[in-house]
C-alpha cells in the first residue's frame, strides 16, 4: 500500500496542507463585502418589555415589576419569601437596593471558595442588557454584577433590570452593548438540564431560582 509521506507524523502535514490551500487561492478575487442591510428585529419598541417579561416567564424565571421607589421594598420582601440569611452583595450594587433587606451582607472576594459561595443564600446583581426575543439577561462583570461565580453558585439570583434602558429587542441589538473582552454570562431562565428521557433538573450549572425585577421609570 502506497502512503503519502506527508501525512506521517512529524513531517509536517499541516504546513503542507496549508501550504497547497495557499497556493490554490493566490489568484482567487477578493471576497464581496457582506451585505448587511437585513432586519435586526421584528419587535417594536413599545413592546419589547412586556415581551421580555413574557419570555422570561417562560424559560420558568419569575418576574416582578416595580419603580424606583418601590425597588427596596420588593428586594427586601423576596429575600424574606425566600427565607435568606445571608445575601452576596457585588462590590458596585447600589447600596440603596438592600437597604431595608435584614440578611447578613456577604462581600465577594477573591479568596471566597466555592464552598463558601454555595452557603449564601441568595445573591443581588445588576445586569448589562436584557434581551426581549429572547428572554436573556447577560452579566458582563460590572461592579454592580460581579464575578461570574457569584452569579453561578449561589442557588437564588436575583437580578435587576432597568427599563426600558438596559432592554433590547434582538441579539443583534444587544451585541454592539457587549464588550468581548469581558466575562460575558448569558442567562436564559433558571439553571436547567434534562437527560435522553426530558426529565428536567434545575440547579445543575447554575441557580436553581431566578427572579428578574425589571425597574420601569
Amino acid at each position: 500500500m502506497t502512503t503519502d509521506p506527508s501525512a506521517a507524523p512529524g513531517n509536517g502535514s499541516r504546513e503542507r496542507i496549508l501550504a497547497r490551500i495557499r497556493a490554490a487561492v493566490t489568484d482567487a478575487p477578493d471576497a464581496p463585502e457582506v451585505t448587511r442591510g437585513y432586519l435586526d428585529t421584528h419587535t417594536p419598541d413599545a413592546g419589547m418589555v412586556d415581551l421580555l417579561a413574557e419570555n422570561l416567564a417562560d424559560y420558568r424565571a419569575v418576574v416582578h415589576r416595580t419603580d424606583s421607589a418601590g425597588l427596596t421594598e420588593l428586594l427586601m420582601r423576596l429575600l424574606a419569601e425566600h427565607g435568606s440569611r445571608t445575601v452576596l452583595v457585588p462590590p458596585g450594587l447600589p447600596p440603596s437596593w438592600l437597604a431595608a433587606a435584614d440578611p447578613t451582607r456577604i462581600h465577594d472576594r477573591e479568596a471566597s471558595t466555592a464552598g463558601e459561595l454555595d452557603e449564601v443564600d441568595s445573591v443581588v446583581t445588576g445586569c448589562a442588557v436584557a434581551i426581549a426575543e429572547t428572554g436573556t439577561i447577560v452579566l458582563d462583570g460590572s461592579p454592580d454584577q460581579g464575578r461570574r461565580r457569584i452569579s453561578l453558585i449561589p442557588d437564588h439570583h436575583i437580578c435587576v433590570v432597568r427599563a426600558p434602558e438596559q432592554v433590547v429587542a434582538s441579539v443583534p441589538q444587544a451585541m454592539p452593548r457587549l464588550d468581548p473582552t469581558r466575562p460575558l454570562t448569558w442567562i436564559s431562565g433558571p439553571s436547567a438540564t434534562s437527560d435522553i428521557e426530558l426529565d428536567r433538573v434545575e440547579g445543575v450549572h447554575g441557580p436553581r431560582t431566578l427572579e428578574v425585577v425589571l425597574v420601569e421609570d
